[in-house]
């Protein structure tokens, strides 16, 4: 449990507070409502680009880390599809220093040609060497590019390609920035032992100035059903051949979204997972096997891959994994396998609530997707999660019509 208070100032910045009395460290985070579904398909990885540019300084703080460092603190950021987060750990009583920090560059970020210039390079390198010029970088590129036909879900947040930011010019970003990093589009989420009060007061002081720069909400295309099962092969310079099938699955918020996560550790929680335990070890058809969900704000996917081992074949592979999860959809599942991922979530959700971090955080997400309490109800969801619901979820999600296959074959 997870108590906390919340405020919304006049300028729209949602505010959410926690006391920790146990912890003499503080975290300050602060979320933005953009990724890459916020982004044009012609103009990818803006968000991204962004995560390296916000550190890069204000007029007022030329060097963002100093002062952060000078405090005894730490901070870092990261993007994804949906939000981007910065995050700051440091002592309690220096959290004014954060506040300050992060205020600053919400209003004044010094985004220059050579600063701009700079970031660049980093974000095209980046994107060369994790993406393009290393084994299976692209595999998941494609294989949102096949689930996805119209939302923005269908690139990654690092972009579609190395040009668009190579492109990007200082008044495209400067508007990118006028746009997206304002106070009605985020979420500050404080964890420290300080009196609920008082942080709130600290972060009126700080951020109630900053004025709101007020946009259009950009609607975001929806994805259309998917009626017919989608099928890629590629050929690659890689060790071995991977198969991965994604299915359209809904939203982080939706009432099925615990039984989807359970599904996913049932199969891939482990050595233990179903996965592992039956085509790892014992059919000797995979090297490795995982199972995710993406848990988006809007709908997302399901997916199941496999790494094949020399003697096994694609179709091998594919009946396996096929086999497996409509074992679950068949009720297969036993008690104690269900209760065993139930308790890991407990576990880990219980441990993760020991950190100041984690909170401030989980504070930040439930807020920016729009039912905070959930940030204490969710447990008792996964609890409340029977065999039926599993079932349900398998059979109507592990079909073929909304399935999307990627073969990703080792060059031979």
């Amino acid at each position: 449990m997870i108590p906390y208070r919340k405020k919304t100032l006049d300028n729209g910045l949602e505010v959410v507070v926690n006391r920790d009395r146990q912890s003499k460290m503080a975290a300050v985070n602060l979320l933005y409502r953009v990724g890459a579904r916020n982004e044009s398909p012609e103009r990818t990885g803006f968000a991204h680009l962004f995560e390296h540019l916000m550190f890069r300084g204000t007029h007022r703080h030329p060097d963002f880390d100093r002062p952060v460092q000078m405090a005894s603190g730490d901070n870092n950021a990261f993007t994804n599809n949906d939000y981007t987060d910065f995050y700051i750990t440091l002592p309690r009583d220096r959290v004014a220093t954060a506040l300050e920090l992060e205020s600053d560059r919400m209003t004044d970020l010094a985004i220059t040609p050579g600063k701009l210039a700079a970031e660049k390079r980093v974000v095209v390198e980046e994107f060369r060497q994790r993406y393009l010029n290393q084994p299976y970088g692209d595999q998941t590129m494609l294989l949102r590019a096949l689930a996805y036909r119209k939302h923005p879900y269908r690139w990654a947040t690092i972009g579609l390609t190395p040009d668009h930011i190579e492109a990007a010019t200082l008044p495209e970003v400067e508007a990118f920035y006028r746009r997206h990093y304002r106070p009605s589009n985020a979420v500050l989420s404080i964890s420290a032992d300080l009196d609920e009060e008082r942080m709130l007061a600290m972060a009126e002081e700080w951020f109630a100035p900053v004025p709101d720069r007020p946009a259009a909400a950009e609607p975001i295309p929806a994805e259309p059903p998917q009626t017919e099962a989608r099928r890629q092969e590629v050929e690659r310079d890689v060790p071995a051949t991977t198969v991965t099938v994604a299915f359209r699955m809904g939203r982080r918020t939706d009432p099925s979204f615990q039984a989807a996560d359970l599904v996913s550790d049932l199969l891939a929680g482990g050595d233990s997972g179903r996965l592992h335990r039956r085509l790892v070890k014992q059919r000797r058809l995979f090297a490795s096997v995982n199972a995710y969900v993406t848990g988006d704000l809007d709908p997302g996917l399901f997916v199941a891959t496999g790494q094949l081992l020399p003697t096994t074949t694609v179709d091998e592979a594919e009946e396996a994994l096929w086999g497996e999860l409509l074992s679950l959809a068949d009720g297969q599942a036993s008690d104690y396998e269900l209760e065993k991922v139930k308790n890991k979530f407990e576990a880990n959700t219980l441990f993760g609530e020991l950190n100041v971090m984690n909170k401030a955080m989980n504070l930040g997400f439930y807020c920016m997707a729009g039912d905070l309490e959930l940030v204490n109800r969710e447990t008792a969801l996964y609890r409340a999660v029977d065999h039926d619901a599993i079932a349900r979820f398998c059979r109507e999600t592990f079909r073929p019509e909304q399935s999307s296959t990627l073969i990703y074959r080792a060059a031979r």
